[in-house]
């Protein structure tokens, strides 16, 4: 843990990625699909209960919104003094005619909530908003949003039925860029909600719309997961893995200075292997990533497998044991120390990759 620590200024280290999660009973508007909450949708079902058992509220009925904020502060007063998470809102999905779809949307957690829980606790918390491009407010959202302190915008392009390559989406990145927000969009395969028959619109080309208007795009994941169309072959050319799609447009100079990654659920049993292995020798790329934890599902036991990274030689066997053990305790604290145990061909995650803060504060014009 000490050499984990090493070299780094916890003030600088904003989790990049944590996700707002509960039920609604605190009156702050977070929505749950009825599909989540019955054994009718075991799937759906299954993935509430991961969600909710990882953050600690699943034995709190009435109180589960304010057992999952309380888990968080215990597990940041667990890290160095000055650590904070970025909490995610999640939009609902919309449709083409940009009207609300509350039957394809698994979880809503509106901007006020998150904005108002960070508030709250400013020691611990800052908030991305979750806007839907489609809305005919979705710029004035957006300047809210911006004059209310978000730090960025979060997508889930196939769970909120957007596809970022779509020209209706023009207004909505030119006010991104005009304020200085980056916009931290899922890409690559999408498995935790809603929206397997809309798996296109994370295809990560897809983001190029974004980045040729100036927008700031991390790409969340580094599209570690699944396939995409290679659309620099033709609307319809062979799939290829979604994180090569990533890596062309990293080594692409044009985007240099736009275009990022965080390396979120990266070490998850799904994704560790190549890719993971590429992040970490790329040194080249280091600028330009940011760690983020996936909260909570870094408490999700089964996705894990400390044994399997010393299988395939991204972990020192020593480090195992610690590792198991701090996970029992702390998965927040679990997925920094990991990440900055990893090897690869002699190359490691320097510093700059946890120290965050810098990305997220406004760019002065």
């Amino acid at each position: 843990m000490k050499a984990a620590w090493r070299g780094i200024d916890p003030r600088q280290v904003w989790d990049a990625h944590a996700h707002l999660v509960g039920t609604g009973d605190s009156g702050g508007g977070i929505v749950v699909n009825p599909g989540m909450q019955s054994l009718l949708s075991p799937a759906q079902f299954a993935r509430r209960l991961f969600f909710l058992n990882a953050g600690c509220a699943h034995n709190a009925p009435g109180n589960a919104d304010r057992a999952y904020v309380e888990r968080m502060h215990n597990l940041l007063d667990g890290m160095r003094a000055g650590v904070k998470l970025l909490l995610f809102a999640f939009e609902r999905a919309y449709r083409e005619d940009g009207t609300p779809d509350p039957e394809r949307t698994g979880i809503h957690v509106p901007d006020a909530y998150a904005r108002e829980t960070a508030r709250a606790h400013p020691a611990y918390f800052e908030w991305a908003a979750s806007i839907h491009p489609y809305r005919a407010d979705g710029v004035e959202a957006l300047e809210r949003a911006a004059q209310d302190g978000a730090r960025a915008v979060k997508w889930l392009p196939a769970a909120m039925r957007m596809d970022p390559a779509s020209p209706r989406c023009d207004r909505f990145y030119e006010a991104l860029a005009r304020l200085g927000l980056p916009l931290i969009s899922h890409a690559g395969e999408e498995r935790a909600v809603l929206g397997a028959d809309a798996q296109d619109y994370g295809n990560p080309l897809r983001l190029r719309r974004a980045l040729a208007l100036g927008v700031r795009v991390v790409v969340a994941h580094c599209a570690s997961m699944g396939q995409d169309r290679d659309l620099d072959r033709g609307p319809n050319g062979p799939l290829a893995d979604s994180f090569e799609l990533f890596a062309r447009l990293m080594d692409e100079p044009r985007h240099a200075g736009r275009l990022f990654g965080d390396i979120s659920a990266m070490t998850q049993l799904n994704r560790a292997g190549p890719a993971l292995a590429r992040v970490i020798e790329r040194s080249d790329w280091h600028a330009r990533l940011l760690n983020g934890s996936d909260y909570p599902l870094p408490g999700v036991m089964p996705i894990f497998s400390v044994d399997y990274l010393v299988q395939i030689g991204l972990l020192a066997a020593a480090a195992a044991p610690v590792l198991k053990e701090i996970r029992a305790h702390n998965p927040l604290l679990f997925d920094f120390v990991l990440k900055r145990s990893l090897r690869s061909n002699g190359h490691a995650l320097p510093a700059r990759v946890f120290e965050t803060r810098g990305f997220f504060e406004p760019i002065k014009a």
